[in-house]
């Protein structure tokens, strides 16, 4: 019985550069267009709303970013836990402690929605808005607010089906929920003139896609991972929770970061500071969107054999993903070069001034590429091999330790470009930490 699994199971194959490239390129191709519909997003809401409404998305995406985090947590901490169980031929517990998770997932979405629409004036204001950008705000986030337990859901299924070894599908997922997010943008923002609102429900309704589409593919589908009455064992979420823990330290991390660029700028610059410094916090998604993919992509296929214990390839795997994150890397900073003012054009007209202070911003920031790949891998990898403690660290200090103190520091003595080189730097000393991390544990966990 275990044979016949172990033979169908995708994540069991004789991985070479070709065939897993091939099984990561769903989740990468998914998490490009995640990130290119979300610069659609914000570039109907620059053109269509105003740059003041661009400003309040990034007031508002702390929460934004703890709402993820947790879902994110649960969605790569269980997927180790499932995968690791699956590899270990365990399915039928694999299947309930699943459920079990995407349980607890939905419950964690509607008590932020009920206590985050209950204290919504007071998280804008501590949020740091204006008066002009406090309107914007609570009409985004009023909306968004009621779409939080599809939000959560849409991140674990889109994980948890690449653990099923269905990364087509979950590609398929990302691709309708992204496309119904511009069209509906476009409608509620054009035609309805629904203003920043119609952004929010738009995005909603993006989220209701994978959300809908991964309760049935759980539920009517014959793969080995599906939803099973779950064993009600607290250690399966908690170990979730430990093991995913970097994710919501790299996401709350997000958030204090985010408030602290909004806060730096708007003393700065006043609100086309803020608008500037959105516009390269949304461009900075888009361009590592690629390593994300490929981290998540290949997650599982680290879990199940760590979980099998199959040593050989789990080295040939890391092998491959090493030389893949270095080549990226090097393309991904040439392209932020070469392409920074036309992205910039696109959310502010050239000659304005958030173009303008945007534009430079994309002089310096780009270097932050030719390190964070490694970093975002590195990370992924710890949490693969249920590591989640060295991987919290990693996500810390690239996200918010290093970057926190530079941000004190750099902008009281160098001004705004204190500003665009905190990330550079922050990204640079982390990978310096990652090459260790990976060095130390090289014996221990067998993939070098």
């Amino acid at each position: 019985m275990n044979e016949v699994q172990e033979e169908g199971n995708p994540l069991s194959q004789d991985f070479d550069i070709k065939s897993l490239l091939k099984f990561a390129l769903p989740t990468i191709i998914m998490m490009l267009l995640m990130g290119l519909y979300t610069i659609v997003d914000t570039i109907f809401v620059a053109r269509f709303v105003g740059t003041n409404a661009l400003s309040a998305l990034n007031i508002v995406c702390p929460v934004i970013n703890l709402i993820v985090g947790l879902g994110t947590m649960l969605a790569t901490g269980g997927s180790a836990i499932v995968a690791r169980k699956m590899g270990a031929g365990e399915t039928v517990r694999a299947s309930q402690d699943f459920t079990l998770i995407i349980g607890a997932g939905a419950l964690f979405g509607v008590i932020i929605t009920v206590l985050g629409t209950a204290l919504i004036d007071n998280m804008i204001r501590g949020l740091g808005a204006s008066g002009i950008l406090f309107p914007y705000c609570k009409e985004y986030l009023s909306i968004l607010l009621l779409f939080t337990p599809a939000s959560m859901l849409q991140v674990l299924f889109q994980n948890l089906i690449v653990t099923a070894g269905r990364p087509g599908f979950g590609m398929a997922l990302g691709i309708s929920a992204g496309a119904a997010n511009i069209l509906f943008d476009y409608i509620f923002m054009v035609p309805l003139q629904m203003g920043i609102k119609g952004a929010a429900l738009g995005t909603g309704i993006g989220y209701l896609i994978p959300t809908v589409a991964g309760i049935l593919f759980f539920t009517v589908g014959n793969g080995s991972l599906h939803f099973r009455g779950p064993v009600m064992d607290i250690s399966v979420l908690a170990g979730s929770c430990a093991n995913g823990f970097s994710e919501m330290v790299s996401q709350g991390a997000a958030a204090v970061t985010t408030f602290l660029f909004n806060r730096t700028m708007m003393n700065l610059l006043g609100e086309d500071g803020v608008a500037a410094i959105t516009i390269i916090i949304y461009t900075q998604f888009l361009l590592t969107a690629l390593y994300i993919g490929f981290s998540m992509g290949v997650a599982p296929v680290i879990s199940y054999n760590y979980g099998k214990q199959d040593n050989g390839r789990l080295k040939k795997v890391f092998s491959v993903c090493m030389r893949f994150i270095i080549l990226v890397s090097i393309v991904i900073f040439g392209m932020a070069v070469a392409f920074g003012s036309p992205l910039v054009s696109l959310f502010s007209e050239k000659g304005t001034h958030v173009y303008e202070i945007a534009r430079r911003g994309f002089l310096i920031f780009p270097f932050s590429f030719l390190f964070c790949g490694m970093n975002i891998f590195t990370s992924a990898t710890f949490t693969a091999l249920s590591n989640g403690k060295l991987s919290a660290v990693l996500s810390f200090l690239r996200t918010f330790g290093l970057i926190f103190v530079l941000l004190l520091i750099l902008p009281e003595f160098m001004g705004v470009t204190g500003v665009w080189l905190a990330v550079p730097i922050a990204e640079l000393l982390t990978m310096v930490v990652a090459l260790a991390f990976l060095y130390q544990n090289k014996d221990r966990y067998h993939y070098a």
